[in-house]
């Protein structure tokens, strides 16, 4: 049964920041590895305030088995709490496009291997869009609900 339409995983790495452990808890995410399933992490460098340098890392994901695959992982890592929390917050984790957010504090992912949800700008995002039929803000929410009870 298809539940996401697709989702984005993104991090921030700010100068001073270690690439390769932010990479390898973006990919953590996933139980698959990512190369034989031909997912690749996007790489992209830009500018942050007074002139530093921020890369921003995405994997986005389509395919109903890796989006399966993802919901599942997802569902394994967040404790009761957390998933009743997402489930009281779900109305304002929601946009009209039906695009659904979840921030993972990264501090406490990088050095606890705790996957926390924030309100905080030091994250991990991740951005999914809910299948649901008929396209209603009320089947989406239905959708939020199977997913994380």
């Amino acid at each position: 049964m298809k539940l996401l339409n697709n989702a984005l995983l993104s991090a921030f790495v700010k100068e001073g920041e270690d690439e390769s452990k932010i990479m390898e808890k973006l990919k953590s995410f996933f139980p698959l590895d990512l190369e034989p399933e031909k997912l690749a992490v996007k790489r992209t460098v830009a500018d942050g305030f007074n002139e530093t340098r921020i890369i921003i890392l995405e994997i986005e994901i389509e395919k109903e088995k890796h989006t399966n695959a993802f919901l599942k992982r997802l569902v394994e890592i967040l404790g009761n709490q957390q998933k009743e929390l997402v489930l009281r917050q779900a109305e304002s984790r929601l946009d009209e496009e039906f695009y659904f957010f979840l921030r993972f504090d990264k501090d406490k992912l990088l050095n606890e291997n705790r996957y926390w949800l924030t309100d905080s700008g030091s994250c991990f995002h991740v951005k999914m869009n809910v299948a649901c039929f008929p396209r209603k803000r009320e089947e989406a929410l239905k959708t939020i609900q199977k997913i994380f009870k």
